[in-house]
């Protein structure tokens, strides 16, 4: 039942997340912590994360900005390390406060409350044209760093990424190969962090060759409708993605 539950998620959120930038771990964590503890969970989602996008990395590579991936993606591996470290500091951070909804268990956490508020604040301030404040999300490196603690942190980094890049006027192609460039590098510095959790992991091989399978197949998917949709139609995706995502942490339903 849980093969099929993480398979099924991981497809669907692999189709969502091509076009979004972000989506798969966001979803798919939230399954796998139902039966693992939270920091094994979040090491076999970055396992399955990673062969994701590297997938997608061959499929769009040639379509990468390298200006972007420099001065966004430097800021995000160095604190794609820092995030990494504070999710072992906090993951002692036990307090937390439980309730159902409609029958749905809910848990909210400091960390899950805290991440969730910063979305939603960053959504608010880059939709608010009266504020002023479009201008503050070109600035890649404070993109980069706040995607790759994040990244580091809760495996959240695709949310900011896209919430940064997506004000860069990038065309729908250069977007996505540019995000899922600088996603491979932010993993691969997530996995090594992760590397004490690795043995467990892998005692987990048949949900993570299922959950890359069916992640696998939502890309491809993904990459047959590329040519038919618009960079406007992704902005609306990940502005609804954002929104959707902050108000599910913050009430503790992810």
């Amino acid at each position: 039942m849980e093969l099929f539950l993480v398979g099924s998620v991981a497809l669907l959120a692999s189709l969502l997340t091509f076009f979004s930038g972000f989506g798969l771990g966001t979803l798919l964590m939230p399954i796998i912590a139902l039966f693992f503890p939270l920091p094994l969970a979040i090491a076999i989602t970055a396992i399955v994360h990673f062969s994701n996008n590297l997938l997608k990395f061959f499929l769009l590579v040639k379509h990468s900005d390298i200006s972007i991936l420099l001065r966004f993606g430097l800021p995000a591996v160095i604190f794609s390390f820092l995030g990494a470290w504070s999710l072992e500091r906090l993951s002692v951070w036990e307090w937390s406060f439980a309730y159902s909804i409609l029958g749905v268990a809910c848990t909210i956490t400091p960390l899950k409350f805290i991440i969730g508020v910063v979305i939603a604040l960053f959504l608010i301030l880059e939709s608010s044209a009266t504020l002023h404040l479009p201008n503050a999300f070109k600035k890649l490196w404070l993109g980069g760093a706040l995607s790759g603690f994040f990244g580091g942190l809760s495996g959240h980094q695709g949310a900011f990424r896209s919430l940064f890049l997506t004000q860069n006027a990038l065309c729908k192609e250069v977007f996505l190969a540019t995000g899922v460039s600088i996603a491979v590098v932010v993993d691969l510095s997530r996995l090594s962090v992760y590397a004490k959790h690795w043995e467990s992991a892998l005692t987990q091989w048949q949900m993570i060759v299922v959950a890359i399978v069916c992640a696998f197949v939502g890309t491809f998917i993904g990459k047959q409708y590329l040519q038919k949709v618009s960079i406007e139609f992704i902005r609306t995706v990940v502005a609804w993605m954002l929104g959707s995502v902050a108000v599910l942490l913050i009430v503790g339903i992810l």
